[in-house]
């Protein structure tokens, strides 16, 4: 795994443009399961709140991928709030995966639907510092928002179902699997409220072991 994040890191310096500094055109990336990308510096600089000067910034930023619409950041358990709040600033994204992000919180969820209204899939498995709150405030962003998967997110109850029905009304596929604050009854609710989903992913919700296909 080391060897392939490597790899991708290698791809992604020459994707962000020649010493010119060139945009990048690149619509998709994946930098899935690359335990090794760590925040910049100067990100966690600033979230410190410090008056030091500031680290100079040292090598690519995705910044420079102003076309992207499909990133993949699954499992690079060292990015924090702060450095997706800064770094996900792409207005046209259409697909991202921060699935197994252990320090992604309400914070993070909230700055991310700023800076990426347009998704259309997110995947958030397995994120459970991420509450019902973050998802009050972040929802209302994402009206586009098409497959959802909050499968393990622990933290997570009923109010989050009434939440996104009530804002996601463009939604045709949930993943709410083991999400313990999450029963079944609040399941049927939401599917009452929202006819057009074709599919609940449902396992091990109130101790039911159950997917709903319409």
């Amino acid at each position: 795994m080391a060897e392939c994040c490597l790899v991708r890191g290698r791809e992604l310096a020459q994707a962000l443009g020649s010493v010119h500094g060139a945009p990048s055109q690149l619509a998709s990336l994946s930098l899935a399961h690359c335990s090794s990308l760590k925040p910049r510096p100067e990100l966690e600089h600033q979230a410190s709140g410090t008056k030091d000067p500031c680290p100079e910034p040292q090598g690519p930023s995705l910044l420079m991928l102003r076309a992207l619409q499909e990133l993949d950041l699954t499992a690079c358990s060292k990015l924090t709030d702060a450095s997706l709040a800064k770094v996900l600033q792409f207005p046209q994204l259409r697909q991202l995966s921060l699935s197994l992000l252990p320090e992604l919180t309400d914070k993070g969820l909230v700055a991310v639907a700023g800076g990426c209204p347009s998704l259309e899939h997110l995947a958030l498995s397995h994120c459970s510092r991420i509450s019902d709150k973050g998802w009050a405030q972040a929802a209302s962003s994402w009206p586009r928002l098409q497959h959802l998967n909050l499968s393990s997110c622990s933290q997570l109850t009923e109010q989050t179902l009434d939440t996104i029905g009530q804002a996601c009304r463009q939604l045709r596929v949930l993943d709410v699997a083991m999400c313990p604050g999450i029963n079944m009854a609040a399941i049927r609710r939401f599917q009452a409220q929202l006819p057009q989903v074709s599919c609940v992913q449902s396992r091990f919700v109130g101790g039911a072991d159950l997917t709903l296909t319409l």
